[in-house]
């Protein structure tokens, strides 16, 4: 019977150590001790363990697959940037992975490090979008090849490489342009966010503190499309509101289905502007405005940074496309 070729879970069964462990040790990094090190080296020399071409690239810092660690695939931001490492890879030959990532539960984020910190994952990016993803990105042991697509700004307090898109700026543009339509002030229904105070709310409040604006608290709302409604219902139920900025193009999707329910037309009573520019915003009744957002391009930018390319990869800034979902004011 043919002998099972060793695996990196039997070098760290043999060396006493976990499999974390031997990655560093394949990977030298400088965080195992010496005789930690040996200890694996034996291991692997008595079990005439070789490690994989995956493993012996991503120890020289060149993996020939990547892995994308991420809590969710459909949303339109994660499949876009899901889309774009894919598209990157392809061209350069790398294998491309998912691990999903179901919750930010202890056990949840342990998982998904363990199993991408194997060499056999090759490099890694955690789309750290949801505290889910930044556990993981929080998470993750020196040494392993990985770069974190994240909100404006970076996750404050990681020492890692994140590339983001400039969501503060683009946000600040959507609510000025509902200003200059005439609007007093601007409500917003938040998505889920790590920050406090995420880029897109940062955005839209200096917008209007610089315009004298008053600043209505924000509305919450999850992911799921039944809390973005209730968020709309509450807003449709104030006849004060007369614009709103949502987090995403899914939440302004509901909330102006809230708008039609309570008899309040867009945009004749209520403008909306929306976040993402998904394909079919352009194709509502009205037109979604909404704020254009490269996810693809974050996608490639992740890969060229594992590639270590010389020269960043541009990538488009947000843009605020008006449709016909906004307009001035009764009375204006």
């Amino acid at each position: 019977m043919k002998r099972a070729t060793p695996q990196i879970r039997d070098v760290a069964a043999a060396a006493g150590v976990s499999h974390q462990t031997v990655s560093r040790v394949l990977n030298n990094s400088p965080r195992v001790r010496p005789d930690t090190r040996q200890l694996v080296l034996d291991a692997m020399e008595r079990l005439q363990y070789r490690p994989n071409r995956a493993a012996r690239a991503l120890g020289l810092g060149r993996a020939n697959g990547v892995t994308v660690v991420t809590a969710n695939t459909t949303l339109y931001g994660y499949a876009g940037v899901l889309r774009g490492v894919e598209e990157a890879g392809r061209l350069l030959g790398l294998t491309v992975g998912v691990r999903v990532v179901e919750s930010e539960a202890a056990d949840h984020v342990r998982h998904a490090v363990e199993y991408v910190t194997d060499p056999s994952c090759g490099s890694v990016i955690v789309v750290a979008f949801d505290p889910a993803g930044s556990g993981v990105l929080r998470a993750m042991p020196d040494g392993v090849p990985m770069v974190a697509a994240t909100e404006a700004g970076g996750l404050p307090g990681v020492d890692r490489r994140m590339i983001f898109l400039d969501e503060r700026q683009a946000a600040a543009d959507a609510t000025r342009h509902l200003l200059d339509l005439g609007h007093r002030t601007v409500h917003h229904v938040a998505i889920p966010s790590e920050l406090r105070d995420s880029a897109r709310q940062r955005g839209w409040r200096e917008a209007l503190e610089l315009s004298g604006a008053v600043v209505p608290d924000v509305v919450p709302a999850g992911w799921d499309l039944a809390s973005a409604h209730r968020a709309g219902q509450r807003l449709a139920a104030d006849r004060t509101v007369t614009a709103i900025l949502c987090g995403n193009d899914d939440t302004a999707l509901a909330v102006r289905r809230a708008l039609h329910e309570a008899g309040r037309d867009v945009p004749g009573d209520v403008s909306i502007v929306g976040f993402d520019d998904v394909p079919g915003a352009a194709y509502w009744t009205p037109a979604l405005t909404t704020v254009r957002m490269d996810f693809a391009g974050l996608g490639r930018a992740c890969v060229a940074a594992l590639a270590d390319d010389t020269e960043p990869l541009r990538l488009d800034p947000p843009r605020l496309v008006v449709r016909e979902s906004t307009a001035a004011p009764h009375g204006v």
